[in-house]
């Protein structure tokens, strides 16, 4: 069966065509939950109700662009409505904004790690680090979604960042003092 004729069944209600989809995209989108969960258990909530979201309103694909990025899209913004309204964002002010790379050597950090590390940021640096530097939004775009001024997207990165730096740095100097 097409990816358009998939699509077209599950909008009429097709339980077969909503159970073949959610196995074709589950893999990906539970991977775009997890980065905007705090642990597993939440990315599976949110990745049920991505789900009930895109069956709700997969009339409203109208066929132009990706479809697997229209589903991330909704996944995204199925996380994101967890956040909303429980005071994780700081507003700060726009002048304080020291935004610093992470540069990691040509040594492994293994993806289990930084994986982990990303997914115990504080909330709110979790969300604008992901959105920023994983999904490529802009600080304009995180703003609008996450009801913040661009200044505060800026700042939340840049804390990311730091925190993030730090622990590579610390884990690079233990896997140093181990091999000695």
């Amino acid at each position: 069966m097409s990816l358009n004729q998939l699509i077209e069944n599950c909008s009429n209600h097709d339980t077969h065509a909503q159970s073949e989809l959610y196995q074709l995209f589950s893999g990906t989108l539970f991977s775009v939950c997890l980065k905007y969960s705090r642990n597993y258990a939440e990315a599976e909530d949110n990745l049920q109700d991505t789900f009930l979201t895109i069956f709700k309103k997969i009339d409203q694909f109208k066929h132009k662009g990706s479809f697997e990025g229209w589903l991330k899209r909704i996944a995204i913004n199925t996380a994101l409505q967890h956040y909303r309204g429980q005071g994780v964002f700081e507003i700060i002010n726009e002048d304080f904004i020291e935004d610093e790379e992470i540069e990691i050597d040509d040594e492994q950090i293994p993806l289990d790690f930084l994986l982990k590390i990303i997914q115990d940021l504080p909330d709110r640096y979790r969300l604008v680090f992901n959105m920023y530097v994983l999904d490529g939004y802009s600080h304009k775009e995180i703003a609008n979604l996450l009801s913040i001024n661009i200044g505060t997207s800026k700042s939340n990165l840049a804390r990311a960042r730091k925190i993030l730096k730090d622990k590579i740095e610390v884990y690079k100097a233990g896997f140093n003092a181990q091999s000695l």
